[in-house]
């Protein structure tokens, strides 16, 4: 990615926060393999500073869409602080397999980690960590439905293992959903929205991210329009 590249990602921007769009297919940082990451571009976004911002929280290899980052250290603690205590609001945007009955809904399934060999991987566990996500219906179609996803609480897959456990999973979730392991449809989840209470006295800082390629199909056929 060149730094022209990266910087066309940039969705807002001010003395703190950037937010930029993520793409699909590329981990937030480095793995244990040290394979390319989107952290490793960064610095194409320093804009005058002498260090190039940090991940504020994550989003999933497969997952796009908006990403926080502070531009120094005190930034960063203040915006870790906020996620921390849940008063950043996000709002993501999938395509399921299946759906809900209803419009609207609250899922309450605890959660822990399937197993060390596993990584990241997560499995329903009623003694596991408490997990509260709350769903919207935003458009039917024939055997997919498109929902807008709030995570109350922030675990890792969160919203792909409550989408699973519901019996309606994300569409190319290769993981917890029906795709094939390979060859399949690349994960239907998108980070649309996030909204940022970081200054005092001031608006919260809501910044939306364009719908990627990838989505527009199903997401067309579910009753959304390209604006």
């Amino acid at each position: 990615m060149t730094p022209e590249e990266m910087q066309r990602r940039l969705l807002y921007r001010d003395g703190l926060m950037l937010v930029v769009d993520k793409p699909i297919g590329l981990p937030v940082h480095r793995g244990p393999k040290g394979n390319e990451s989107f952290e490793d571009y960064f610095g194409a976004l320093c804009f005058g500073l002498p260090r190039a911002p940090a991940l504020a929280h994550r989003l999933d290899r497969d997952t796009s869409g908006c990403l926080v980052l502070g531009r120094h250290r005190k930034a960063l603690a203040s915006l870790g602080k906020l996620f921390k205590q849940g008063k950043v609001g996000k709002t993501y945007w999938a395509v399921v397999d299946g759906g809900p009955a209803e419009n609207e809904g609250r899922i309450e399934i605890a959660l822990s980690k399937r197993d060390d060999s596993r990584g990241w991987w997560m499995k329903a566990d009623p003694s596991g960590l408490p997990s509260i996500s709350t769903w919207n219906v935003m458009g039917r179609a024939d055997g997919i439905t498109w929902l807008a996803l709030e995570p109350v609480t922030g675990r890792t897959h969160q919203l792909r293992v409550h989408c699973a456990e519901m019996g309606w999973p994300i569409v190319g979730d290769n993981i917890y959903g029906r795709a094939p392991r390979s060859g399949g449809p690349t994960l239907h989840l998108h980070s649309r929205e996030v909204i940022v209470p970081l200054y005092k006295n001031k608006n919260a800082i809501a910044v939306t991210a364009p719908v990627p390629e990838h989505m527009k199909e199903r997401l067309a056929a579910c009753g959304w329009r390209d604006a």
